[in-house]
Formats: C-alpha cells, sequence, structure tokens
C-alpha cells in the first residue's frame, strides 16, 4: 500500500470557484446590511463561515444568525456553479490522474460544507481520482488549525510526514506547517509561505511532489 499522500484544498486549488463565493456572499450580505468589498472578500478566502462572519457582522453576532447567513450564501453558490458549471484550475486533473497512477493516495482536505465539495467534484468532472473527503462538516475547527489535514491523513492511513498539502491560502499553508506536513502553495494573487511555491499547478515541475518528501 502507498505511502504517500496528497491532500489537496478545493476551492482555488484544484477548482476556479472565486468568482462564485465573491458574488454569493456580496449578494446575501446586501440584505443583512453589509456592503462587503472584493478585498475583504478576498482576505477571507479559503476559512470556514464561522470563522469568517463575525469579522463581517461583528463579534456580537449569535450563532443563529451565523449558521442562516452560512446557508444562504451556500445554497446560492451552489446555484451558481450548477447553473454556469465548473473549471477545474490548469494542471489540476493532469496531476490528480499523474498521482493516481504513480501511487499516491489522494484526499480532498476543504473548509467547505461536504454538499458544496460534493457538488464541486461532480460538475468539475474531478470524482474518480480522490481516496478520500474531508469537509468541514468533519473537523470542529477550522484552518489555520491543522485538524482537517491530519483528519484526512488519518483516513488515507498515510502519517504526517509523508503527506504534501496542496493550498491557495495562507491560513491552509499555516495548517499544513501545524501538523508537520510538507506544502505546496498555488495562487494567482500574492505570494505563499510554502516549501514550494508556482502561480499555477502547470507550473509544478514533474518530480515536484517526490521532491517534497525527499527533502
Amino acid at each position: 500500500m502507498s505511502h504517500k499522500a496528497v491532500l489537496w484544498d478545493l476551492d482555488g486549488t484544484l477548482v476556479d470557484s472565486e468568482e462564485f463565493h465573491w458574488l454569493s456572499w456580496r449578494d446575501t450580505l446586501r440584505p443583512e446590511g453589509v456592503e462587503l468589498t472584493y478585498a475583504q472578500f478576498l482576505a477571507s478566502f479559503g476559512q470556514r463561515n464561522d470563522r469568517i462572519l463575525p469579522a463581517w457582522l461583528g463579534p456580537d453576532v449569535d450563532a443563529a444568525r451565523i449558521q442562516r447567513i452560512g446557508e444562504d450564501k451556500e445554497a446560492e453558490y451552489r446555484r451558481l456553479a450548477e447553473v454556469h458549471g465548473l473549471t477545474a484550475l490548469p494542471g489540476a486533473v493532469e496531476w490528480l490522474a499523474t498521482l493516481r497512477a504513480a501511487g499516491w493516495k489522494q484526499s480532498i482536505a476543504s473548509s467547505a460544507p461536504r454538499v458544496n465539495v460534493d457538488m464541486m467534484l461532480r460538475v468539475a468532472g474531478l470524482e474518480g481520482y480522490l481516496d478520500a473527503i474531508v469537509s468541514a462538516d468533519e473537523v470542529t475547527v477550522g484552518k489555520p488549525d491543522p485538524q482537517v489535514f491530519l483528519r484526512a491523513a488519518e483516513k488515507l492511513d498515510v502519517p504526517p510526514s509523508r503527506c504534501v498539502v496542496v493550498e491557495d491560502a495562507e491560513a491552509g499553508i499555516e495548517g499544513a506547517r501545524r501538523a508537520g506536513m510538507r506544502s505546496v502553495g498555488v495562487t494567482r494573487n500574492g505570494h505563499l509561505p510554502a516549501d514550494l511555491f508556482v502561480r499555477s499547478l502547470a507550473d509544478l515541475p514533474p518530480d515536484a511532489f517526490d521532491r517534497l518528501l525527499d527533502r
């Protein structure tokens, strides 16, 4: 059995979902009296709703309101994604296929609710490559806490030291570090303090994942 694994973030890492998240947050918060800026949205990307919303609605916002707004936003996000479709980011399908063929175990390790994860994998055509899925539903605290990555490693039966995390957000890179895992940072916006940083998965050298574990 394989003793090496890649743990994938989903939103912004494998799938280009940024615009639909932005539109669904903006349009859900507007009736609540909050005019969200694009900069505020970008700063929150990759985090769980229960971490994001108090920053926007004030620290004394009650849990029921957080849940209601979060559920409305995710329903609108899923509607947009189903109607318009989702595109896998450059290099995503190629890497999923290559790693699977090379005997790597692969899991999703996402801050999104499970219903979103399942929909996204289906709409983007990525279902067949993964051995496990860990979503926000399975952890009590989100990234940068390492829980989501440790849970994925456990599901795959691979030790943390033999796992590589791929992330597009700083919270995820920090979570990987706390989990004792190597990291690949991939984003078109800014820079990430990962073990290996690229602008696109298509820019990763062919031996990138093996090299990270050999270090």
